[in-house]
């Protein structure tokens, strides 16, 4: 499976996971498609951060920052907020699975099978749901790279997040903070 589009959330992730597919001898262009990032200024560090990493590798990048619409994404998880990570892959994992067929990859992957605080099982299971005879799922366990994802990218100065991306996430990450009154 030579030519691959990666979906990409974010410069660290993407450091072992492009490392990792260049050397199996893929061709990889990414594909930064984030709708559920919040707020906008978050986003726009997110994918400076993704570019940078792209550029040092030598790997292109497809940005849909006209596609960034927060909005379609609240409404896709809207009263489905304990399962809101299914539908949040499934969103991303669907439009990256539409550009694959359309600029005609052997396959997809995505970034967010690096993370051990991602739903692995779940989003292997969409990708493999998504795949087809002419554009198959590459399933990896990147989580072997994680450390070493978070040591390069502070090592080459990437911004690095603090929660996963979207409102829950940075509430939840941030939550003792409004129990922390002086």
């Amino acid at each position: 499976m030579p030519n691959v589009l990666l979906h990409i959330c974010c410069g660290p992730c993407s450091i072992t996971t492009l490392r990792t597919l260049l050397a199996e001898g893929h061709e990889v262009t990414g594909l930064f498609y984030n709708p559920n990032i919040h707020p906008l200024t978050e986003y726009v560090k997110r994918r400076d951060g993704c570019l940078a990493v792209a550029e040092r590798l030598g790997v292109k990048v497809i940005v849909k920052d006209d596609e960034y619409r927060p909005q379609e994404w609240f409404r896709a998880v809207a009263h489905r907020e304990n399962n809101r990570c299914f539908h949040c892959y499934a969103m991303r994992l669907e439009r990256t699975t539409q550009i694959a067929r359309r600029g005609n990859f052997d396959g997809f992957t995505t970034t967010l099978l690096y993370s051990k605080y991602q739903k692995h099982d779940e989003i292997a299971a969409l990708g493999r749901d998504l795949e087809s005879a002419k554009t198959r799922f590459l399933y990896r366990d990147f989580r072997a790279g994680w450390q070493e994802g978070i040591d390069v990218s502070k090592e080459w100065g990437v911004y690095r997040q603090q929660y996963c991306g979207c409102l829950y996430s940075e509430n939840e990450r941030y939550k003792r903070e409004l129990m922390s009154r002086p």
